[in-house]
């Protein structure tokens, strides 16, 4: 049988879970003045122009994956992630086809095509390119060396031959933002849920 602490203990572990917040389920603690804080350390994003190799010759392909071997082994813990530079509408796309299949009314099934048309417009204009990005993880660094770390990365990525640049904290929620499928607008958003409206909360106290 199961003892009466063991139950709390259980019990416990319960409510801490329910608890959690999505910010700590996916291990963000919060934004820093170079990059974000998580649990595995400082995370410092790079946007890394793309190049079209359809147009380089074998020769400049091979240079190309030179030069990036050069950066990882001058950086060898840095990360690389390619995802959408904007929303994706492939689940809604998905939807609309299977509704399609289930109508019989032929007028609301051309409605339906019609909203998958505009859905593969919106995608063609927005999301012809993807978006690479170069993650350095600083751990157990202080500001100044995080600092020092984040040039010395975005230098190495630079004299290799790719056009490089440190995003700042608006271009990190705007990539959050599209990676969870959360928003388009991941800029705009507050850092902190509800905090546009704590100064409205504290200047009610005020009065």
């Amino acid at each position: 049988m199961i003892g009466d602490e063991e139950v709390k203990k259980k019990t416990e572990q319960s409510r801490k879970r329910k608890g959690r917040s999505i910010q700590e389920l996916i291990g963000i603690d919060t934004f820093t003045r170079y990059g974000l804080k998580t649990r595995r350390g400082e995370m410092i994003f790079f946007l890394v122009s793309p190049t079209n190799i359809s147009v380089l010759s074998s020769v400049n392909i091979e240079i190309k994956i030179r030069h990036l071997m050069m950066v990882l082994s001058a950086i060898p813990d840095i990360e690389i992630t390619c995802t959408d530079s904007c929303e994706c509408f492939d689940d809604n796309k998905s939807y609309l086809k299977s509704r399609m299949e289930e109508e019989e009314n032929l007028k609301v099934r051309k409605l339906l095509q019609k909203d998958i048309d505009m859905l593969d417009n919106i995608q063609t204009e927005m999301a012809t390119a993807r978006q690479f990005l170069f993650i350095g993880r600083c751990k157990s660094m202080k500001p100044e060396q995080v600092f020092q770390s984040a040039n010395r990365m975005e230098k190495v990525i630079s004299e290799q031959g790719f056009e490089v640049q440190r995003m700042k904290k608006n271009d990190v929620k705007r990539f959050l933002a599209v990676y969870f499928e959360a928003s388009m607008n991941g800029d705009r958003m507050p850092d902190v849920d509800g905090e546009q409206y704590y100064e409205v909360n504290m200047n009610e106290e005020m009065v």
